[in-house]
């Protein structure tokens, strides 16, 4: 079993661990004609030029509103999908449903937004019907205000029905004599679930809860590239988006490397603040403190 490891830690070494040294350019003014043994060192520079720089600001912004946009709309989904899913009874149905579901996520980011484009775009089948029906179209797709909401759809649509398979995981593990033990006892169908399954879910809630708030600067770069013409950078542009837009396309590596180790080092402390948060309710959160 440790070999079969091998290969993996390998590949993790290789693509996760190593490039971690290559940080140091963002304590440096880097060009990529220069090795990172000869780029000047200017400390912490790069990371004070971030917060004087109006773009960062904003991809920063709006990072953190369709952060919370897709926490709150799209983190529960997952848990309803599974909950629907295992109160199907006949095993065909359930197939189908799943298999459904699980669509979308194969299916690249090019593919879901040019599916949206065509259904809610400008010249979509939605806004045409409108226009038959005598009615002016509405920017589904290129408004700026509601930009958030419109991405979060996206996700949902596309990769809720894949999170929900974890959530279906934790649901077989379920004792089956409690359920029998609660309608026993005169527990309806929301009783069970209210005090049976939610109570079961209650622990990989809490992990995968503090997993996303971890990783809740991560929104994704291209769902948000492929749109970032349409509703223009003050909507669509995000940290990973800037990173690429700093660093690669303006040539300023330095900047664009100090943005993402920012960003690492913000998501690791908000992983510690939501691991302690859920050990004072009670929880076993990510990690636990060594006791003794």
């Amino acid at each position: 079993m440790v070999l079969m490891m091998v290969p993996g830690v390998l590949v993790m070494l290789l693509f996760a661990y190593i490039p971690i040294l290559g940080n140091v350019i963002a304590f440096q003014d880097y060009q990529p004609y220069l090795s990172i043994f000869e780029a000047p060192f200017v400390g912490l520079e790069k990371f004070v030029g971030l917060f004087d720089d109006p773009d960062f600001l904003d991809a920063f912004r709006n990072t953190m509103v369709l952060a919370v946009t897709q926490l709150v709309l799209f983190f529960p989904v997952p848990i309803i999908l599974a909950l629907v899913v295992d109160s199907l009874s006949p095993r065909r149905i359930r197939n189908v449903f799943q298999s459904i579901v699980y669509l979308p996520h194969f299916l690249s980011w090019v593919l879901v937004i040019t599916f949206f484009q065509e259904f809610l775009g400008g010249a979509g089948f939605i806004n045409n019907t409108l226009k038959l029906l005598g009615m002016g179209s509405i920017p589904f797709m290129t408004d700026p205000s509601t930009f958030p909401l419109m991405a979060t759809i996206q996700l949902v649509w596309k990769d809720a029905g894949w999170a929900m398979i974890i959530f279906l995981a934790a649901l077989s593990t379920v004792d089956v004599s409690l359920y029998e033990a609660a309608a026993a006892d005169g527990a309806g169908r929301w009783r069970r679930l209210w005090h049976v399954t939610l109570p079961a879910l209650r622990p990989i809630i809490i992990l995968l809860l503090i997993l996303r708030i971890g990783d809740i600067l991560s929104v994704g770069f291209e769902q948000f590239i492929l749109q970032r013409d349409n509703v223009g950078p003050g909507a669509a542009e995000v940290l990973d988006t800037y990173v690429y837009y700093s660093g690669v396309i303006g040539g300023d590596w330095s900047a664009g490397a100090a943005a993402g180790l920012a960003k690492g080092i913000i998501s690791a402390l908000l992983i510690w603040g939501a691991n302690s948060l859920a050990h004072k309710f009670g929880e076993a959160g990510l990690f636990q403190k060594k006791v003794g």
